[in-house]
């Protein structure tokens, strides 16, 4: 069974409540170009442990993407991860990248899509395998917000929150 159908069938919301909202997603066309973004990590409690910026570029191939994204961490840390994004068909998408266990698996309707995926993450002196169950929602004037719900054995860890908007080229 692949992590999407695992994460449908344990509840919660449904990207079929989200057919036929606006603004649309249309993933090749909002991760092709700069885009800046901003975010928080809390922990179980909604504690903010790390925040962040961004900075994103995408490119597409016909149906293949690579969004490159560049990490700045308020402690000082800086992170790079480099997505290839495979549209799979009208609403379906494969992604990977080299810290994702795996493959990553996107579905679009309406105004929403889901993202989901497994990542070893560095705690201190401890790393943890943790599943990532993203929800994305388009708004108006090229902003995109992510929420991202950080789960082990099923139960929610801690919580990212992203705020992305598309750059001028």
């Amino acid at each position: 069974m692949g992590i999407l159908s695992f994460l449908s069938a344990c509840g919660g919301p449904s990207l079929k409540n989200y057919q036929g909202t606006n603004p649309k997603v249309d993933l090749q066309s909002y991760f092709t170009g700069p885009i800046k973004a901003w975010g928080i990590v809390q922990d179980y409690k909604g504690n903010v442990k790390r925040r962040f910026d961004v900075d994103m570029v995408g490119t597409w191939d016909g149906d293949t993407g690579t969004l490159n994204e560049v990490f700045h961490y308020y402690d000082g840390e800086k992170d790079e991860r480099i997505w290839t994004i495979k549209k799979l068909g009208d609403e379906h998408y494969q992604g990977s990248a080299h810290d994702i266990i795996g493959t990553a698996q996107g579905n679009v309707q309406g105004s929403a899509m889901r993202w989901a995926y497994e990542m070893d993450l560095d705690v201190g002196e401890k790393t943890y395998r943790i599943t990532f169950d993203d929800w994305m929602f388009m708004m108006n004037d090229g902003v995109l917000i992510n929420r991202s719900y950080l789960k082990k054995f099923g139960f929610t860890v801690g919580e990212l929150t992203l705020f992305m908007q598309k750059q001028d080229k």
